[in-house]
C-alpha cells in the first residue's frame, strides 16, 4: 500500500483547515466596530461598580474605558462574527439572544436540578465520561459552551480537545443516558450550542 492515500488524506485537512481559517478571518468585525463594542461594554461595567451618574464621573469613565478599549479591542471581540450594522447587532442581542440564552439556561438548571436530585434520593446514578463533538470552532464560543455544561448540575466539563476534524469535548456525566457521541451530545448540549453559534463562529 503507497503513502500516497495519506499524502491526500494530510493535504486535504490542510487546505480545510486553511479554508476555515479564511472563513473565520472575512467575518472579523471592523477594527472601529470592536473599539465602539468594547468600549460600550467596558462603560456599562464602569457605571454599575462606580453607581456615578455625574458629568465629572461620566466624563472620568468616557475617557479611562476609551483608552483601554482602543488597546483592548481584539481581547473582547476577536471571535463575535461579523453581521449586519453594529446598532443592530447591539439591539439583538440585548433583546433577543441574551434573554434567549438566559432562558434556556433558567430551563436546563430547573430540568438538571430535578434530575440530579432524583438520582440522589433513589440512588439511581450512572456516572461516565463522554466524548461530544462541538461545532464551534472560536475560543470564546466554546468556552461559553464548556462553562454553561459545567453550570449545568450533572455535567462538568473536564477537558477540550481541538483536532483537525473539529473540537471534542470529555463531559462527566453524572446518569450517562448513552455513550454515542453524537446523541450524547444532542442531550447535554441541548439548544446552547445553536444559540452560541448565532454569535460566535
Amino acid at each position: 500500500m503507497s503513502r500516497m492515500p495519506l499524502y491526500l488524506k494530510h493535504r486535504v485537512e490542510k487546505v480545510k483547515e486553511r479554508y476555515l481559517y479564511e472563513i473565520y478571518e472575512s467575518k472579523k468585525l471592523p477594527p472601529w466596530e470592536r473599539f465602539l463594542l468594547t468600549w460600550a461594554i467596558l462603560l456599562g461595567f464602569w457605571v454599575i461598580i462606580t453607581g456615578d451618574l455625574t458629568i465629572r464621573g461620566l466624563s472620568l469613565g468616557i475617557a479611562t474605558t476609551g483608552i483601554i478599549a482602543y488597546y483592548m479591542r481584539d481581547l473582547l471581540t476577536e471571535d463575535i462574527r461579523h453581521s449586519k450594522h453594529l446598532v443592530w447587532k447591539i439591539l439583538y442581542f440585548l433583546l433577543i439572544y441574551l434573554p434567549q440564552y438566559l432562558i434556556i439556561m433558567a430551563f436546563r438548571l430547573l430540568e438538571s436540578n430535578i434530575k440530579v436530585a432524583r438520582h440522589v434520593i433513589f440512588m439511581d446514578i450512572n456516572p461516565a465520561i463522554v466524548k461530544i463533538k462541538s461545532d464551534l470552532h472560536s475560543n470564546t464560543g466554546i468556552t461559553l459552551l464548556a462553562n454553561s455544561i459545567t453550570l449545568t448540575p450533572g455535567t462538568l466539563t473536564l477537558d477540550v480537545v481541538r483536532r483537525l476534524d473539529g473540537t471534542y469535548l470529555y463531559v462527566h456525566w453524572i446518569d450517562a443516558e448513552t455513550l454515542n457521541p453524537e446523541k450524547a451530545g444532542e442531550v447535554i448540549k441541548g439548544d446552547i450550542e445553536k444559540w452560541l453559534k448565532k454569535m460566535f463562529w
